[in-house]
């Protein structure tokens, strides 16, 4: 099938309105309720776990030997650690990021009771009470609190806010939308992620297209803390892709435009096959395309696995600049990936084996072994 056409307009819409909503890992009640109104728009099945992940299902032509396409709704946040004698906030990260760049952030503080705002700042934030040493203060959680937008002078006014231990903390986004595709905000790892999957399930209804198996679009809401995917798949599901952020720094190969495909992450090689299956449909349907490895890096492709579940795992990224931090993506890699999600949907099932948990050996994958051939316009040594 040619590559699919993407409604770039719906898939920013829907990425301002997952940004909008606070979503830190432990509080995603209110963009699970979201998601799961706007796939009932979309007009697919879906089903919520007891926690929250969601499992949506576009129809194939057969149950057995099922895809599964994921992205995670949690984001990045903090959780009050205690409550200071001057009525601020000390904070532990949910999730792995710099206090650095939590310094002068804005937040809403979740309570029992109700919201507060609030901003983070350095434990020396004053220039003119500090002098020099706003700036060789230390870098780390315990130099940072909350200072809450509303009377809390000291310990027993602030817990007279109703404020408690473990309530949770959501970063404001800040997000700027630019005419010329970039999108900088927090937390587009992985809201972009999400959005690529609903404008891809946008482009399959809109155009009918048939896919030999059920596909399963998943979104999570445990990544940032290591869980993930791993208890959501369903048992007839053979292979899964991940949607997440690939990361645009020096010694990486990831690019803010087209698809950046993961061949590696810090738990090791992705699936061969899989992978170079994407790899194929990019380059027949002109998407562009690179490939990296990550050597801090997880996705819910890890999750899963670790979970028990035997299935071949890929992950598809769009470069992020200062990730965990405040990101700087591209609509072109997002389109990209919505294209490509769209085109491994409706792909040919290659290994049809996969739909047994346990077979013979027919049948089974094969790796090249042989030697490379050598191509006559390959330039000769240099004689010594």
């Amino acid at each position: 099938m040619p590559a699919p056409a993407i409604d770039t307009d719906y898939l920013k819409a829907q990425l301002e309105a997952l940004l909008s909503i606070p979503s830190p890992t432990g509080y995603t009640d209110t963009i699970v309720h979201y998601v799961s109104e706007e796939l009932g728009r979309l007009g697919i099945d879906h089903s919520v776990t007891r926690r929250g992940a969601i499992l949506a299902c576009y129809r194939g032509h057969r149950q057995d030997g099922a895809r599964a396409v994921v992205a995670h709704l949690d984001t990045l946040g903090a959780t009050v650690k205690r409550i200071k004698d001057n009525g601020r906030l000390e904070l532990v990260p949910i999730g792995h990021w710099s206090s650095r760049f939590a310094e002068g952030a804005r937040v809403t503080l979740f309570t029992d009771e109700g919201s507060f705002r609030g901003s983070i700042l350095p434990l020396k934030a004053s220039g003119h009470t500090f002098n020099e040493e706003v700036d060789t203060q230390p870098v780390a959680w315990s130099q940072v609190e909350v200072r809450i937008d509303a009377d809390s002078y000291d310990r027993k006014s602030t817990e007279a806010l109703g404020v408690h231990v473990g309530d949770f903390v959501a970063i404001d986004p800040q997000p700027e939308f630019l005419d010329n595709g970039y999108i900088v905000s927090r937390h587009l790892d992985d809201k972009a992620g999400c959005a690529v999957s609903l404008a891809a399930l946008k482009a399959m209804v809109d155009a009918k297209i048939e896919t030999p198996v059920d596909v399963h679009f998943i979104f999570t809401i445990t990544e940032e803390v290591g869980s993930g995917a791993s208890a959501v798949l369903l048992d007839h599901v053979v292979s899964m892709v991940s949607i997440d952020n690939g990361t645009t720094a020096p010694g990486q190969n990831s690019s803010e435009f087209g698809a950046t495909i993961a061949m590696a992450d810090q738990v090791g090689p992705f699936d061969y096959h899989l992978t170079r299956k994407l790899i194929r449909l990019a380059r027949e349907n002109g998407i562009p395309h690179q490939r990296d490895v990550f050597r801090y890096y997880r996705s819910d492709s890890a999750s899963a696995l670790e979970g028990g579940a035997d299935v071949r795992t890929a992950l598809i990224t769009f470069g992020i600049d200062a990730s965990h931090g405040y990101e700087r993506i591209h609509m072109h890699a997002l389109e990209s990936l919505a294209k490509l999600t769209v085109l491994y949907a409706a792909s040919d099932v290659e290994i049809s084996r996969d739909t047994e948990e346990l077979a013979g050996i027919e049948g089974f994958t094969e790796q090249p072994h042989e030697p490379a051939p050598q191509h006559e316009d390959v330039p000769s040594p240099p004689a010594t």
